[in-house]
């Protein structure tokens, strides 16, 4: 027996032992549109990529690519993952505008409460209805909300009549729809935009939570915010990490369940919980900075609320037109909203 005969059995001999036939090692490259410094990839999707690993007893290893590494913009991540041009995708769902028409939904003026009870609205709404309606080109891992938007300006923001002139930053339709029947003249980017924008004036202004001020030095570039008081806030954003379909059908059955277990449900409302918690830092930086915090009362909020109204009332039409039940939506997101907030 020669020696090329020797190794070839020696390597068949380990293909064959126990344990190892089945042992498959699985990269998958996650690719998203903020900084690494950011609350998301810092605080939730790095630590589920961790989980996923421990878990799978290192079988799964997620490779995070952080700032739009790979290349392209962040409207284009969701197709990134369909494509196959990445693994796994975390992306703000209006960063496509009307493209996925039913998770428009929850991002209509004060449909939101609780974020961790809307976010759970939105994962079962998911389940029932938009996997295969809206998603059905990518496997949804995970579906939640931010907490509530918030006005951040360089002038101050005290009454609806302030709105009047002002140019705002929106991230998705729907917002800037509302921004624009409020008084304000929108302008639709992505968050990685808005330093540059409110540096060389193009915005006045932009809405976003707390919870991502700090990755983009918010409180140097603005010095008013405002906040609404009440049991509504203004406006959150639809946010999802999806991954490619064949990848994951392509996952031998014990990963998938790992995958599924840490998924789902539960990453849906760790996600919510973590950008939450991660409110309070921002604005406490704000309050070191000497900003000013104006929070409206209700008296004030309940005139917002009434001049957003034509915006759902154009939202159901829309969706009437494409043969979508719009106030059917509104009413189940609702029901469910409720069911899941403490």
């Amino acid at each position: 027996m020669n020696k090329r005969t020797l190794l070839i059995g020696a390597a068949a001999a380990v293909v064959m032992l126990p344990g190892l036939a089945f042992a498959q090692e699985i990269t998958l490259r996650l690719h998203q549109f903020l900084p690494p410094v950011a609350t998301v990839p810092a605080k939730i999707l790095k630590p589920w990529g961790e989980e996923i690993t421990a878990a799978s007893d290192g079988r799964i290893e997620i490779q995070h690519f952080d700032a739009m590494a790979l290349g392209g913009r962040p409207p284009e991540l969701l197709d990134q993952a369909r494509d196959g041009v990445v693994d796994l995708a975390m992306t703000v769902v209006g960063y496509t505008p009307g493209r996925y028409p039913r998770t428009e939904v929850f991002e209509l003026p004060f449909m939101m409460k609780d974020p961790v009870g809307t976010s759970l609205a939105f994962w079962e709404m998911v389940e029932s209805d938009f996997q295969q309606s809206e998603y059905q080109d990518v496997k949804v891992l995970g579906a939640w909300v931010h907490g509530p938007g918030v006005i951040h300006t360089k002038d101050p923001m005290t009454k609806l009549e302030d709105m009047q002139g002002k140019t705002l930053r929106g991230p998705t339709r729907v917002i800037n729809d509302m921004l624009s029947e409020l008084g304000a003249t929108p302008v639709g980017m992505p968050l990685p935009a808005i330093p540059e924008a409110l540096s060389k004036g193009v915005v006045n202004g932009t809405v976003i939570p707390w919870e991502v001020t700090p990755s983009i030095r918010l409180a140097e570039l603005v010095s008013h915010h405002a906040e609404f008081s009440g049991e509504e806030a203004l406006y959150t954003a639809t946010i999802v990490l999806v991954m490619n379909q064949a990848k994951y059908d392509a996952l031998p059955d014990d990963l998938k369940a790992i995958l599924d277990e840490k998924s789902g449900a539960a990453l849906s409302t760790f996600a919510a919980e973590v950008m939450f918690e991660y409110d309070k830092p921002g604005r406490d930086i704000a309050v070191e900075a000497g900003n000013t915090i104006t929070v409206l009362d209700e008296a004030e909020v309940a005139r917002w609320k009434d001049a957003a109204q034509p915006v759902i009332a154009r939202w159901v039409a829309e969706m009437d037109a494409k043969g979508i039940d719009g106030q059917a939506l509104i009413d189940q997101a609702e029901g469910l909203i409720d069911k899941h907030s403490n």
